[in-house]
Formats: C-alpha cells, structure tokens, sequence
C-alpha cells in the first residue's frame, strides 16, 4: 500500500509538472505571437510616420529661419535633406510592404506640399529679396501648380496624387534651387531650369489628368496615361511608382 501510495504521489507530481510547462509553453507561445504582431504592425506605419515626419520637419524649419541660431542655415539644409529622404523612402518603403494605398498616396502628396510650402516660407525670411526680385516666375510657378490641384478636383474631386516620374526630377531640382536660395540668397541658372522644367512637369500633370477616365495615383508619364486609358495595364516599378 505504502508503495502505491508512493506510485500515485509521482504519478500526479508528474503530471502537474507536464501541465505547469504546457502552461507555461502556452504563455510564452501567446507573447511571442504579441511581439509578432506587434512588430508587424508597426513596421506596417513605418510609411506613415516618415510622411508625418516632414509636417515636423517643416516646422522646425520655420522656426529656425525665425530664431536664427547659429549655423542655422546648415541645419536647415540638413532637415530638408532628411525631409527629400523621407519623400524617397516613405513610397517605397510602402510599396514593398505592400500597405501603398490610395489613402497614404493622396496623404503623401498633401503633405509634400506643405512640406516644400514650409521650405519656401522659410526661404523668404532669409532672403525676401530674391523673391522680389524674381516674383513673376515664382507667381506663375504656384499658378501652375495651384492649377493641377483645380484640374484633378473638377475631373476628379480629389487632389493630385501622380507621381509622376517628371515630378520627382523637378522636385530634386527644386530641392536643390532651396538650397541655393538658403545658402547663398540667389539662385540664377539652376533657379530658370526649376522653373522651365516646372512648367513643363505642370503641363505633363494636367494632360495625364486630363487622359485618365478615372482618378489614378501613381502613373509615370503621359505614355502610361494613355495605355491606362486604353484599358491596358502599365508595369510598376516598387522603387519609382507603386
């Protein structure tokens, strides 16, 4: 009997060790799916967070343009380098986690704009004179970019979300003319060539949204409009255009 006794006592002593690890096997299996998830989902707002970040940036830009600490200018040209690369990444980043949709595109493209709005503005409480000084070309210049937006919303009722491939060259240029402007208050050749190429990626803009049947974001070029057009499908690339 003492023997049985004895048998019975290991019996459920191993038992409740077998049930004491499952248990605990269970929990650990529960919060490493937790810390999956998790880091999925996170890394799913990585997109999100970089366009947001360009709304900080710019305002940080502003505020240095007001305050004007030393080497304040060399810290702005860093900011707006960081705020280019967050532009850069931030779609492709999306596309190759595939969370690219119509709703982040059309939120990047909104605040693109008050991103480079932000860079102007600080531009002129720098160097005011230059903008004087070059007034028309800049009026004609957020004419014709205030012109699209009137475009797509009567076709569409929605904003600008293109990306087109001649849109992100003018950008590099544009990034570039802000620097020069910051830096050295003038800008003459690379500020013309802004301008030019401006008023032709402008134009390039209208006429895909004038070819599109329906509102579209991501299309590269006219080309790409017109096989949209067509009914045909156009090749993607995750690097340039989701």
């Amino acid at each position: 009997m003492a023997e049985e006794s004895g048998g019975n006592k290991n019996y459920w002593s191993l038992r409740r060790l077998f049930y004491f690890k499952s248990l605990q096997k269970n929990l650990w299996h529960r919060i490493y799916s937790l810390e999956y998830y998790f880091i999925i989902f996170m890394t799913s707002k990585i997109p999100t967070i970089l366009i947001f970040s360009r709304l900080i940036i710019g305002f940080i830009i502003i505020s240095l343009s007001l305050i004007k600490i030393e080497n304040y200018k060399i810290i702005i040209v860093i900011l707006l380098s960081l705020g280019l690369l967050t532009d850069i990444f931030d779609g492709i980043i999306a596309r190759y986690l595939n969370v690219s949709t119509q709703k982040l595109r059309r939120l990047d493209s909104a605040v693109d704009q008050i991103f480079f709005i932000s860079v102007g503005v600080s531009a002129y409480i720098q160097c005011p004179e230059f903008f004087k000084t070059n007034a028309y070309k800049i009026i004609i210049l957020a004419g014709a970019e205030a012109l699209i937006y009137l475009v797509s919303f009567l076709r569409f009722r929605k904003e600008v979300a293109t990306h087109s491939i001649g849109a992100k060259i003018w950008t590099l240029l544009l990034f570039g003319t802000l620097i020069q402007v910051i830096l050295q208050c003038q800008s003459v050749i690379l500020f013309n060539l802004c301008f030019w190429i401006g008023l032709l990626t402008r134009a390039e803009i209208i006429a895909i949204l004038l070819l599109l049947k329906t509102w579209t974001n991501d299309v590269p070029s006219v080309y790409h409009a017109i096989m949209l057009r067509k009914g045909k499908a156009i090749k993607r690339s995750k690097i340039f255009n989701g």
